[in-house]
């Protein structure tokens, strides 16, 4: 894992350093960040390229735009910034045009600049040569420090590191932290080691169930995917989420499973209703008599409760995926109390991002967990065992 060039390894002082960031974070509204978490784990990178003289140019995108608009910019992210940092940053109103290229060129030491949002340039995504090389010629250094877009090769991730040597590009201290973070739980996890994997498809969790079986000690499926499980086991699941085509690979994990001496949890009981919204009638039901044109939208209390003592033991626990809709109130507890739980045990604790990390904020337990990930999908590959483009392309050649 040591052969990624980290940012201390880089000579820094008084040069023009242009640092990928992740500032994809939640807005109500009325545009108001609601969880700005991912912006104050960018602040040591920034920090120590600042105690260091430089002078600092940020980059990210948010959202999926799919052409230029206000709901998108990241004006509200330098706004926040600058009230954590205590200190101005120069907002550009685009991404390699004119008004970023001249405010990069004039960028005094110790001075930070932000550039609009990197997916108003259709090249990003595209991982785009020439949108990388004019992103490159702002600064002499590059960090990435944006592991929740790491697994995406994307210009101002992957394509951007070719215009930059060993001597002058790296990884930040967050990116450094989730690698190691990852690569240890899986490595050296302290048994027993509990997966808990949930939110609604099979099909993205799947090479990670796969992967996980040999390595944990208990697996607790829930959410959406459960019901795919439950229904390759023979149970009737009414209208609940179910992707048939999947069926005999939940089958496979279930026997692998038991070949293996993983112990595999499934819910008990479920919250059924007739549709996925607030003011649909609702009844705690097993999980073999969810009634015909129902559909399970949460672990049931049984289920919280069973799953309770299955973690009870353990020493670590990874968590995916939420239980059930939590985005609807009436749906929540059981990845509310999921949460509670985990959070409450002596285990080691490693959320994955996204909205693993959304249900944690809201039951206001991040300050528990042992670590929470910025990055849900890239988490989620580390895990599977895959090489992510944006770290690939800062390891250091010496050791190949």
């Amino acid at each position: 894992m040591n052969d990624i060039i980290s940012i201390k390894d880089i000579d820094l002082a008084k040069k023009k350093v242009f640092i990928r960031c992740d500032f994809n974070v939640p807005q109500d509204d009325f545009l108001n960040i609601t969880d700005d978490r991912r912006i104050r784990s960018a602040i040591p990178t920034i920090r120590y390229c600042l105690d260091n003289g430089c002078s600092v140019i940020l980059a990210s995108h948010l959202g999926r735009p799919k052409e230029i608009s206000s709901k998108y910019s990241l004006e509200p992210v330098g706004k926040r910034l600058s009230r954590l940092l205590d200190k101005e940053i120069i907002m550009v109103r685009d991404v390699i045009g004119e008004d970023a290229k001249s405010r990069a060129k004039d960028l005094k030491l110790g001075e930070i600049l932000l550039l609009e949002n990197l997916r108003f340039e259709k090249g990003e995504t595209k991982n785009d040569e020439n949108l990388a090389k004019e992103l490159a010629s702002m600064a002499q250094i590059y960090i990435n420090d944006a592991f929740g877009v790491c697994h995406r090769a994307h210009a101002s991730v992957e394509a951007i590191t070719q215009f930059f040597d060993e001597k002058h590009k790296g990884a930040g201290f967050l990116l450094q932290k989730e690698i190691n973070f990852a690569s240890n739980l899986i490595k050296h996890p302290a048994r027993p080691f509990v997966a808990v994997v949930g939110g609604s498809k099979v099909s993205g969790k799947l090479q990670a169930l796969t992967n996980l079986l040999s390595k944990v000690d208990k697996l607790i499926i829930g959410g959406g995917m459960a019901f795919t499980f439950l229904k390759a086991q023979g149970y009737d699941i009414g209208n609940s989420l179910l992707e048939e085509e999947l069926l005999e690979e939940a089958s496979k994990i279930l026997t692998k499973g038991k070949n293996l001496g993983v112990k595999i949890y499934l819910p008990v009981d479920v919250v059924a209703a007739p549709a996925c919204s607030q003011d649909a009638p609702m009844k705690f039901v097993p999980a073999q008599e969810i009634p015909n044109g129902w559909m399970g939208l949460d672990i049931g209390p049984a289920s919280v409760r069973l799953f309770k003592e299955v973690i009870s033991d353990a020493q670590t626990i990874w968590w995916n995926g939420p239980m059930g809709v939590f985005e609807i109130d009436k749906f929540s507890k059981g990845s509310i109390k999921m949460s509670h739980y985990i959070s409450e045990g002596h285990a080691t604790s490693v959320v994955g991002g996204g909205d693993t990390a959304d249900v944690v904020a809201r039951a206001g337990d991040a300050d528990e967990m042992t670590f929470i990930s910025t990055g849900g999908g890239a988490s989620l590959e580390l895990i599977e065992g895959k090489e992510l483009p944006g770290v690939k392309a800062l390891r250091s050649k010496v050791n190949e």
